[in-house]
């Protein structure tokens, strides 16, 4: 008998699609590129709840699956990243690896395009699932944390990023502007539209102990750049406490 679908939380799932960034965006010149940031959001307390109540990106909510986002293969960020990416994946051991030899014999990738990790039984081939032995969640991420270097290091940029994004534009001066803003269902294109439960609606994962600016600080410190996250980092922790707000540029 298949396993009954987790009913849904008290919170409402259905969101509408375009959810407007809350105003005021806080902006950083740092020269060549203005950075526009999403401060309710990195003030607010979401945390990644994966394994501990995430109701992953399916038609249905299926928590019991603990698959999270990773129900459809990662998109690559270009072919340098597909190719260490596949390099590291030849490094991860099987005993960390619950389809290692899916992965050796036909490889990570969907297609040869090498642009997205395949998918083995319903999820991204480096999942591992809850009952491996090897440990359950991302096998890149595990072996990563064994080799004692951060998982920003072994995983598609995508994986590590979410659920933060950066959107990219030019400014009429010929420079950049960068808006970094959390991830919304319209951000997944047309499988958005079908997902029972995005992570940053609701309130399910605002449950954190710490601000998305803190617990996130790895990456968005490697998105951004160490000047650019201090400054951040220093104007959204002064708001919090009540002292004055600068908007000096960098």
């Amino acid at each position: 008998m298949d396993e009954p679908l987790d009913q849904a939380p008290d919170e409402p799932l259905d969101q509408p699609l375009d959810q407007p960034l809350d105003q005021p965006l806080e902006e950083i010149d740092d020269g060549d590129t203005r950075w526009r940031f999403d401060r309710s959001f990195l003030t607010s307390n979401w945390t990644c709840i994966w394994g501990r109540g995430c109701l992953g990106i399916l038609d249905e909510p299926a928590e019991y699956l603990q698959q999270g986002c990773c129900s459809v293969g990662a998109e690559f960020g270009d072919e340098a990243e597909s190719r260490l990416v596949s390099a590291l994946a030849a490094m991860v051991p099987s005993e960390r690896f619950q389809h290692h030899a899916e992965a050796a014999a036909g490889g990570i990738f969907s297609d040869d395009t090498r642009t997205n990790t395949r998918v083995v039984d319903g999820a991204c081939i480096f999942l591992n699932r809850p009952e491996f032995e090897g440990g359950a969640g991302c096998a890149l991420h595990l072996a990563a944390v064994d080799a004692g270097e951060s998982p920003i290091e072994w995983k598609p940029s995508v994986c590590w990023q979410l659920p933060i994004r950066v959107e990219w534009e030019p400014t009429d001066d010929g420079r950049e502007q960068a808006t970094v803003r959390r991830w919304t269902r319209s951000d997944w294109g047309a499988e958005g539209e079908t997902m029972a439960w995005c992570c940053t609606e609701g309130e399910r994962a605002y449950v954190g102990d710490r601000p998305v600016i803190e617990s996130l600080a790895a990456e968005l410190e490697d998105l951004v750049g160490s000047v650019v996250y201090v400054e951040l980092r220093r104007r959204l922790t002064s708001e919090s406490t009540g002292s004055s707000r600068t908007t000096t540029d960098l």
